[in-house]
């Protein structure tokens, strides 16, 4: 190995560490705030319990509103069956959210996956990644991120579809190059790296106004759920 592929590799790797350890810090915030919720809980019932002793009707729906889109806020947004992928997808579609970004989530896996959490972190986090900052240059009306995770026979499929601005992204040596800086440049070299050493496949796509990854990656479709 050369001393620029060494130097490539190291950057990668800090560039993962730096990336896994933002992840962790989303989830844990996202986690806080459902804790913090429940803690409210014998708070809420209390006082809807006075509403009702006053004969209050009327109080008590509009506290159930405020309630339900308190909770809204929180509640985990898509339930795939496996708790890493929910944790990290849930908390890149609340930050999405959090800047003015619409997002669609389709994502099931009804079984225990053979691969790596950190590996499936690092992908899922480095696509919406750059979904999301894509998803920045365009008026708030016009920003929209589309999920989608499904079994395909023994294999788990992953889509990422972002709207862009502009035309089709540019290629260099047959790559689409990252618009993003350094960085995200790495997190697009992580994540061929991660399916080609998984033996999995993955494609993008650059149309007028849109962006897609797609990836496919083995797994142990036997493992139980």
């Amino acid at each position: 190995m050369g001393l620029f592929e060494k130097r490539i590799d190291r950057k990668v790797a800090a560039y993962q560490r730096e990336l896994t350890e933002t992840h962790y810090a989303e989830v844990e915030n996202m986690y806080r705030q459902i804790r913090g919720w429940r803690h409210d809980y014998r708070n809420h019932i209390q006082t809807m319990k006075a509403y009702a002793a006053a004969g209050d009707m009327d109080a008590i729906r509009r506290y159930l509103d405020e309630l339900d889109t308190d909770l809204n806020t929180v509640d985990t947004v898509v339930k795939t069956g496996n708790p890493m992928t929910d944790a990290i997808l849930n908390s890149k579609l609340s930050l999405a959210k959090s800047r003015g970004i619409a997002t669609r989530a389709d994502a099931r896996i009804p079984v225990k996956l053979g691969v790596p959490e950190l590996d499936l972190c690092c992908i899922i986090g480095n696509l919406m990644d750059n979904a999301i900052e894509a998803s920045a240059e365009l008026p708030e009306e016009k920003r929209l991120i589309r999920v989608y995770m499904d079994m395909k026979g023994a294999q788990l499929y992953i889509s990422v579809t972002n709207f862009t601005a502009g035309g089709k992204l540019p290629k260099l040596a047959g790559r689409f190059r990252s618009t993003r800086g350094a960085d995200r440049g790495l997190g697009l070299v992580r994540v061929d790296a991660i399916v080609e050493r998984l033996g999995g496949y993955l494609t993008r796509n650059s149309e007028e106004g849109a962006f897609t990854t797609e990836i496919l990656l083995p797994t142990d479709s036997s493992s139980p759920g």
